[in-house]
């Protein structure tokens, strides 16, 4: 009987051959999106993560091919632009401002290919550049963190020096001193986004400082920040993404920077019409680029919770 299906099996697929049929490539025909990560890849539970999960929805629900590449793979951001161009993507998208002047590179060598960056502005005709307003979401985080701090000093940690990380500090501060002009709030640069017990190390240090609520954009920096938060028994505002199940005691919202909805709208559209929209593209509050995760661990008295729901939503408005 085994003989028999072989035998069968034989004569069809020769007639076939015989008929000239062709593979088909799986992927013809469909949209290719090309993905240079930043330096800390995937695993930093923030930024890096929440993008990709923009990415993943366009792959799951709109059937486009998603390639990416890890800076460990390739070396160089150069490369990995050029490998992601050559194997065909209709989209590039550099993740984070420190591929920027390697992208600008690679775009001059082919004008006819669509870039996208996110985190930076570039004046390059054939790149859309993608930001996001974090100096208004980081306003509600420092509204929070005011509100609830006891001992009147709270804590920022930032990733490294750069325009987008200091547009979070700026923010927090501004949000904070809208509510206590006199509230202190010591800030600490890591240099490193991917360095968790560095984090801890900086937040132990501000703990013994009195301070009773931090918030950190430091990718994985961060997280340390977030643990040892919940190790000390203080208060911490995580970034990005809702960061509550990396320290469930601490953790009494995040700052969502919505990267993952970002992306995935920008793909939805190409796949939609075949091109996107040129130049920079700004996202704020009021565009729903930024905002606040649902708030948890907190216990607020009636009074204090009216009166923290009334100055999110007035800075909120005064934002549209």
């Amino acid at each position: 009987m085994k003989v028999k299906w072989l035998v069968v099996i034989s004569i069809i697929v020769l007639a076939l051959a015989g008929c000239g049929l062709e593979e088909k490539n799986p992927l013809e025909g469909k949209v290719k999106v090309g993905v240079m990560l930043s330096e800390n890849g995937l695993g930093d539970q923030s930024f890096s993560d929440l993008a990709f999960a923009g990415l993943t929805k366009a792959r799951d629900e709109d059937g486009v091919v998603i390639e990416y590449l890890e800076l460990t793979e390739t070396d160089t951001y150069e490369k990995g632009f050029r490998e992601l161009v050559a194997n065909g993507n209709d989209l590039v998208f550099a993740l984070g401002f420190t591929g920027q002047e390697e992208l600008e590179k690679v775009a001059l060598d082919f004008p006819d290919q669509q870039f996208v960056l996110v985190d930076s502005v570039s004046e390059a005709a054939n790149i859309t550049s993608v930001t996001f307003k974090e100096d208004e979401g980081s306003m509600l985080a420092g509204i929070v963190a005011a509100t609830v701090s006891k001992s009147k000093v709270i804590g920022f940690i930032g990733g490294v020096e750069a325009p987008v990380i200091q547009r979070f500090e700026k923010g927090f501060i501004q949000g904070a001193k809208s509510v206590n002009p006199d509230i202190v709030v010591l800030t600490k640069y890591a240099g490193d986004f991917d360095n968790d017990g560095l984090g801890a190390q900086i937040a132990s240090g501000m703990i013994d400082e009195k301070v009773d609520v931090l918030y950190a954009a430091a990718g994985f920096t961060g997280v340390g920040m977030l643990k040892e938060a919940e190790k000390r028994g203080v208060y911490a505002i995580g970034v990005d993404s809702d960061q509550y199940f990396y320290a469930e005691q601490a953790v009494i919202t995040s700052m969502m920077k919505n990267i993952d909805s970002a992306l995935y709208d920008i793909i939805h559209t190409y796949k939609g019409s075949g091109k996107i929209q040129a130049g920079h593209i700004e996202l704020g509050l009021a565009e729903k680029g930024v905002g606040l995760a649902p708030f948890r661990v907190l216990e607020l008295t009636e009074p204090e919770q009216k009166n923290l729901d009334s100055l999110i939503e007035k800075t909120v408005s005064e934002m549209k």
